[in-house]
């Protein structure tokens, strides 16, 4: 696909402090601090409560005065001893956004600790941050290097599991790595402080998503082994089972067993969806579609192009060569522009993307569904996840001609 040239370009992502705040506002006991200006504490209130955890933040409610003034780190630590009042309160992360004062504060000068509770500065600047999902691999980075118990010895068959994931997959991936004889799995981004102090003192880490690149760095530097990919489709399956296996040093008969059941299952569950013919376009900011995409393709559908909003990353190269020898057209830090080309051009019979590019979609009679609340909200995972993302496409493609009389109706 060429590039059309356009004096205005549209990146695709939310407010990177947006991925930090689903991290942070998840951990029992915590209670956010945000430095930033009244426009930041706005919008970051409304999408802590409605995406992330239910929880508001609380601020200084950081004015230009007060910034320019000299009084802002006063005011953040009177807002921090306000806030450790509360007996509840175990954690408070002072997060500081893209405002350039706020984003310069000297940590030295914050509290550890307030009253009963830790304090920690986040500095998730959009300046330096590209996506929210890299803000996600930044705060749960910055967590694991004051938490994390990196002297303690490592425990044998532990696992840390690195992606935020659908509830059911946690269910899944834990049954799946009982069964090969893995003793200890953690789940991050977490729900708990200890989640993070024990991590560190895991064998192996099993990382679901490829922008995860600081906290991987972090842990290979304190000898915890990384294992590669994630169980999406039938071979991506048992390979992902069979390098758990070999990085814990688990029974090879029974990781081979297993890594064959779970094969089976995926592929019986490929096989009901045969019938399924199409042309699809996947386009989201989530950071995790190319396995997604991976899925699709294994299953006989026909993707043109896919796009993402974080970079090409080494954690991801794996999934790049598979869907770049298949013929996907694969664009890093896209721009809404680029989406809208591709449906232009490769006419697809769904759109699975941003809600602009839905709309865009939608005017056309293609049938489109926001990436973020209809697929990283569901289970992809294993069989399981397979049947959940393939049941709901094979809905949606039957519904082109639907559209079509829609688009024809209101013309």
């Amino acid at each position: 696909m060429q590039k059309k040239s356009c004096s205005t370009l549209h990146p695709q992502s939310m407010c990177p402090a947006f991925g930090g705040l689903r991290v942070l506002t998840r951990i029992d006991g915590v209670q956010v601090c945000l430095a930033a200006d009244q426009g930041c504490l706005y919008g970051l209130t409304f999408v802590s409560h409605f995406y992330a955890a239910r929880k508001s933040i609380i601020s200084p409610e950081l004015m230009n005065v007060q910034i320019s003034g000299g009084t802002m780190i006063d005011d953040l630590r009177r807002t921090i001893e306000e806030i450790a009042r509360d007996p509840v309160v175990r954690f408070i992360p002072v997060v500081s956004t893209c405002v350039a004062e706020t984003a310069g504060i000297a940590e030295e000068l914050l509290p550890r600790k307030a009253g009963n509770a830790e304090v920690l500065l986040v500095r998730l600047p959009a300046f330096q941050i590209r996506t929210h999902p890299e803000a996600k691999d930044v705060a749960v980075a910055t967590l694991l290097k004051r938490f994390g118990n990196f002297a303690a010895p490592k425990k044998a068959k532990s696992l840390v599991v690195l992606g935020e994931i659908f509830p059911v997959d946690a269910m899944t991936i834990g049954s799946v790595l009982q069964k090969i004889g893995v003793e200890s799995v953690i789940v991050l981004p977490g729900s708990s402080l200890e989640d993070y102090i024990e991590a560190a003192e895991a064998e192996a880490c099993a990382v679901l998503h490829p922008f995860y690149e600081k906290t991987v760095s972090l842990l290979e530097e304190h000898g915890v082994k990384i294992v590669k990919g994630n169980p999406i489709g039938a071979n991506a399956t048992a390979q992902w089972i069979g390098r758990i296996g070999e990085a814990l040093a688990l029974d090879p008969s029974t990781v081979q067993a297993v890594a064959e059941e779970e094969a089976r299952k995926s592929r019986e569950v490929l096989n009901q969806f045969k019938h399924l013919k199409g042309k699809v376009i996947v386009a989201g900011y989530e950071g995790n579609e190319l396995p997604v995409v991976r899925l699709l393709l294994e299953a006989g559908l026909e993707v043109p192009y896919a796009s993402t909003s974080i970079s090409r990353m080494a954690l991801g190269e794996e999934d790049h060569k598979v869907l770049s020898m298949l013929g996907t057209e694969i664009r890093y830090r896209k721009y809404l522009e680029e989406d809208m080309q591709a449906v232009e051009e490769y006419h697809p019979d769904l759109v699975i993307g941003t809600t602009s590019l839905d709309s865009f979609a939608k005017e056309r009679g293609i049938p489109a569904i926001y990436y973020t609340n209809n697929i990283s909200a569901r289970p992809l995972f294993f069989a399981a996840g397979a049947a959940t993302v393939l049941g709901m496409i094979s809905g949606l493609l039957g519904k082109k001609e639907v559209f079509m009389k829609m688009k024809e109706y209101f013309a």
